[in-house]
């Protein structure tokens, strides 16, 4: 069975991720009024490419620390299977 994976994030970072989910969160809400008011496809498109391109922005921002932090602390320790972990996740993100 596999063991859970824990990262320690700090007190900017998880701020930062926090702060960006909210917003992410906004916009979406923000999509769900448009629909309940019947706006117009284009204009929910558009705002749905933003959440889109939002997420995207974020998954990078987590990325980067974790090839920064997770990955070289792991490499550091000896564990050379995080090269596998991280070549799976770049493998998703195609």
């Amino acid at each position: 069975m596999d063991e859970k994976k824990y990262t320690h994030r700090s007190y900017e970072e998880k701020k930062t991720i926090t702060n960006r989910l909210n917003r992410i969160e906004g916009q979406v809400i923000g999509i769900k009024k448009m629909v309940e008011e019947e706006r117009y496809c284009d204009d929910i498109l558009i705002q749905l490419q933003a959440v889109n391109k939002s997420i995207k922005s974020l998954a990078n921002f987590i990325l980067e620390n974790h090839m920064y932090n997770c990955v070289t602390e792991e490499f550091l320790k000896g564990n050379t299977d995080i090269i596998e972990e991280v070549v799976h996740l770049f493998r998703r993100f195609q």
